[in-house]
């Protein structure tokens, strides 16, 4: 569990004022250990007292043990299922829909643009893009409500950027941008022109 996650059950848990689980191990302990002094003198009530009066006093202190040992178990699970239903709780909020991202991309729609045009920079730059990185930028495009037309000419950018950068397009860079280009349903000459051009300016 992240620092982070942990930190907020803490929060939660935290309205309960729980005892330490200290405690409770020792209420566990001294009540059990007080029920095994019980049995033993119920089994041998030796000859101190009467031997039916150490019984139910030794019946008594088994009692006590055994309530006072159930209580630090009864306090212990009481602490694991608010853990849970904290732990739950978060992870139900973290599926909710964040209406907070949603506001600031439309208040600030250049940014968010910004950062999916950066992100496909990033899956060229070493001249191709893997079905992996494809998936990760739809998942940026889905999040962010980018139109598909909008991240297609994106993915074009992005291709032209990296075959350009050395100043030469390939024969593969040529394949690939003429690919996006139709997925983005360009002019794919006009974006092959463009290639060159830029190709050039850098050579």
């Amino acid at each position: 569990m992240s620092d982070d996650m942990e930190e907020l059950v803490d929060q939660r848990l935290a309205v309960f004022d729980d005892e330490p689980d200290l405690n409770d191990w020792v209420e566990i302990m001294c009540g059990a250990a007080m029920a095994v002094l019980g049995i033993f003198h119920l089994v041998s009530p030796g000859d101190l007292v009467d031997e039916n009066i150490m019984r139910w006093f030794a019946s008594s202190v088994v009692a006590a043990g055994a309530i006072w040992a159930g209580h630090g178990l009864k306090d212990m699970a009481v602490k694991e299922v608010r853990r849970s239903i904290a732990l739950m709780d978060i992870a139900n909020q973290n599926d909710e829909v964040n209406h907070g991202l949603i506001r600031d991309v439309l208040l600030n729609p250049e940014a968010y643009t910004e950062f999916l045009m950066n992100a496909y920079d990033s899956a060229w730059e070493d001249g191709v893009i893997t079905d992996s990185e494809y998936e990760e930028l739809r998942s940026f495009q889905k999040a962010l409500g980018i139109t598909d037309e909008d991240a297609a000419k994106m993915n074009v950018q992005a291709a032209v950027k990296s075959a350009a950068k050395d100043g030469e397009i390939t024969d593969a860079e040529r394949s690939m941008i003429q690919k996006a280009a139709e997925d983005a349903m360009m002019d794919v000459d006009e974006v092959l022109e463009d290639a060159e051009s830029k190709a050039k300016k850098k050579d």
